[in-house]
Parts: structure tokens; sequence; C-alpha cells
């Protein structure tokens, strides 16, 4: 099911010749206001600990209970990408954000309930003061540190040292 099609009446006017426009958007026939579908905005967090290991965590909810995942998440209203990603990082594991460099963002599609959001994710290389500290909160059941001879995303690949290689990979090799 495409996410427009819970959208039956126009959130304007209350109409409900609220029909499609084109493929991401809603046009009201009474008021004329248009609704366009974009995606969210969400973080992504490559917490790396200086000696090769990043931090992972095992998520506690749904979706995806209990598969491996990188601390983040959506950014709120009036929050910049980067106060999102420290914000995110501090609410699931307790660390503080000391570094965010943006590395690149992927199209994705998150399932909330019973609809595939589509969202922009914006993955952040982090460093943190100590990730000693690090402990699981909200949505992570557990964290680890899992070694990574390299960190492979669509179009980077990011190695221990931080250094960026042009690679077109989307997955994370951990050793």
């Amino acid at each position: 099911m495409h996410p427009l099609d819970k959208f039956r009446h126009c959130p304007v006017c209350g109409s409900d010749t609220f029909t499609d426009n084109d493929f991401k958007s809603r046009r009201c026939g009474d008021c004329g206001f248009v609704y366009y579908l974009n995606p969210s905005a969400a973080t992504v967090a490559v917490i790396t600990d200086g000696n090769g290991k990043i931090l992972v965590a095992t998520r506690s909810k749904e979706p995806a209970k209990g598969t491996l995942d990188l601390p983040g998440g959506f950014c709120d209203c009036n929050e910049t990408a980067e106060e999102g990603v420290r914000r995110e990082v501090l609410e699931e594991t307790g660390l503080i954000v000391t570094e965010a460099r943006y590395l690149f963002s992927l199209p994705n599609r998150y399932l909330y309930s019973g609809l595939n959001i589509p969202t922009l994710d914006l993955f952040f290389l982090c460093k943190a003061k100590d990730t000693t500290g690090a402990t699981a909160r909200e949505c992570a059941l557990a964290l680890r540190k899992a070694g990574a001879a390299k960190v492979y995303f669509a179009g980077y690949a990011v190695s221990n040292n931080g250094t960026e290689d042009a690679e077109l990979c989307a997955v994370i090799v951990y050793a």
C-alpha cells in the first residue's frame, strides 16, 4: 500500500475529494490544497572508538527487532541533521558526540504501523568523548563494539583510520 492511500480527506478543509495528483502527491478538489509525500530526514551514526571498532546496537523494538543496527533516528522539527544525530546517539547510547562529519545520504523505507514511510538517511562518521561509557537505552537492547576491516556504504568506504575510498558498496564488513 502506498502511504498516500491512507489520506482520504483534505487536511485543510476536510473534503473527501482528496485524490491522486501524481505519484507523490494528492490534491483537494474543493480547496486546491496539494499534499506532497516527501521523505522524512533520518540520521545514522557510525561511531568509531579509534581502535578499529564501531559501535553497533541490537534493536529492542520493531521494526527489525533483534537485528544489528547503528545508532540514529528521525530528525525533529527545527533541528539540523547534526543536532539530530547528536541527540539520537545520546538518547540511544548515553554518549556525547564531539564530532559529526557528514558522509553521504541514501533513500530508504521505514516500516511503521504497517506503512512503508520514505526516508532520506543521512550518514555521519561520529567521534564520542568516551565510548567505554556506552549503555543501551531507548531502542537498543544491547551495545557492542564490532571490529571492522572496512565499513562500506553506497558510494564510500570508510576505513579504520577514517579515510575515504571511492568504492560503490552497501554492506558493513565485520572482522
